[in-house]
């Protein structure tokens, strides 16, 4: 069984490319902090590449920055391939199944303030109502 669930913060905007078939394909890292420290006291940070296919894409391109956070369920792929100059290369990377935009970064203080007007905006006062006249 393949199966990979990671959480973690993209490290750069999504790059989206089209095959020559027209299938959309999206490339994007997760940094992911350990859970435990090394021998000194610092928690290491890994930086996975995902790639991701068709219509999730397109959404992750669209919808996802630098900084988001997101969670990905997929499989890892092992692939090799020759450089121009003729060197072996190997890379490891999670082929996504599905994304979950876990949450969304507020890129400046400016964004948080209007963040919070539209909250505000949404708040209605309620006025109380007469339950004398309710048949029940």
């Amino acid at each position: 069984m393949n199966k990979v669930v990671l959480i973690g913060n993209l490290t750069h905007d999504p790059e989206m490319v089209v095959t020559n078939s027209g299938i959309p394909v999206c490339h994007f890292s997760l940094a992911i902090t350990r859970r435990y420290t090394n021998s000194e006291g610092v928690r290491e940070t890994d930086f996975i590449p995902i790639v991701v296919w068709r219509n999730q894409a397109e959404s992750c391109h669209k919808y996802l920055r630098k900084g988001s956070k997101a969670a990905v369920y997929g499989s890892l792929q092992i692939r090799n391939y020759e450089t121009k100059t003729g060197e072996k290369r190997l890379v490891a990377e999670v082929v996504a199944e599905e994304v979950e935009f876990v949450g969304s970064k507020i890129s400046g203080e400016d964004d948080a303030v209007e963040l919070k007007q539209d909250v505000d905006d949404k708040i209605v006062t309620l006025e109380p109502v007469d339950d004398g006249d309710l048949p029940f």
